[in-house]
């Protein structure tokens, strides 16, 4: 029989004609249904012709038949895509990859008017590495996604707490300095996240007898930097816990173009060890999070509800570590 040519899918039955066999041989070959005595030979001779006619197939079919897409879903929030995010995503992707699932990426937006995506690919999981915003949930359950990560009706645990802050003012005490600077960034979809780091500096100078001294977020400019370091300098601050590492090189930056010494008169760490942290001069020390591990531990957690593995039982919450480079020095 000719191959199937112009646009029209190959089917089993093509297969079938072509061989001489009946349709309920092909399908539990290409189905690799379990039970069957389907001999070798005959075994091969399915797989080969479904070869030579081009035989894809049917994932919409073959989805609806197993009750799976094989899709992740992974809800963001409306946060910059900055380097620790998208290392996040790519090393999901490629975890869920390797047990045969797509992750797809969907940033819903205050104001946007689109249809969410949950319900037009219904995946096996919808995740979101947020708190869940009003009437997601319900949404969410109305397109018939049962699998939701963080589970809405699990107790709330405790706060995730994050230990970069902490060491950046370690580093900075055991250094000699005494009065130190918090700068965040003044972008509006990271201010949660910014009042956290805040906070956590602040509470980490108290346990350490260092004075936060000034607080402020910074546009990624120079002259924002430069009013903010005019303000530090003056009043004896001699070290500064940025946000970022995006805001602390906007402070190395005005800090050269205003005659300030780093670290000779001002020290300045970073947070997130990304690439610009180990090419500006001086370079950055920052602190180092294991993107790598938050990407596969959110992989696990989208497998572990698909298919009912264990749930990771350790998250990479404390996976940080102190990256000391040229930009901080000895008060």
């Amino acid at each position: 029989m000719p191959q199937a040519t112009g646009t029209r899918r190959v089917t089993a039955a093509d297969i079938a004609r072509s061989l001489g066999i009946s349709r309920a041989t092909v399908g539990f070959v290409l189905n690799d249904t379990p039970g069957q005595t389907i001999s070798e030979a005959t075994r091969n001779r399915v797989l080969d012709e479904a070869k030579r006619l081009g035989y894809r197939p049917h994932t919409a079919a073959r989805a609806l038949a197993s009750g799976r897409t094989r899709i992740v879903l992974l809800v963001l929030p409306d946060w910059p895509l900055d380097f620790n995010l998208r290392r996040n995503i790519e090393e999901a992707s490629l975890a869920l990859d390797e047990a045969g699932y797509a992750l797809i990426t969907y940033t819903p937006h205050p104001t946007g008017q689109a249809r969410p995506l949950w319900e037009s690919l219904q995946p096996d999981v919808v995740m979101a590495m947020a708190p869940w915003a009003p009437g997601q949930v319900e949404s969410i359950r109305a397109s018939g996604v049962t699998r939701i990560i963080p589970d809405p009706d699990a107790p709330i645990e405790a706060e995730w707490r994050e230990e970069g802050p902490t060491l950046q003012v370690q580093h900075l005490a055991a250094l000699g300095h005494r009065r130190i600077a918090f700068a965040g960034s003044a972008d509006p979809r990271i201010a949660d996240l910014v009042a956290l780091r805040r906070r956590l500096t602040t509470e980490a100078a108290a346990t350490l007898g260092v004075e936060l001294a000034g607080t402020a977020d910074i546009e990624l400019t120079d002259a924002s930097a430069q009013v903010m370091l005019t303000e530090w300098r003056s009043d004896g601050i001699t070290a500064i816990v940025a946000y970022n590492d995006d805001v602390a090189a906007a402070l190395v930056g005005a800090a050269h173009r205003t005659g300030i010494a780093v670290p000779g008169d001002l020290s300045v760490i970073g947070h997130d060890d990304t690439p610009l942290a180990s090419v500006l001069e001086p370079r950055l020390s920052t602190i180092r999070v294991d993107t790598v591990g938050l990407g596969r531990f959110l992989a696990q957690l989208a497998l572990s509800a698909v298919e009912g593995r264990p749930e990771p039982t350790v998250g990479p919450d404390l996976r940080v570590a102190l990256v000391e480079r040229a930009s901080t020095g000895p008060r």
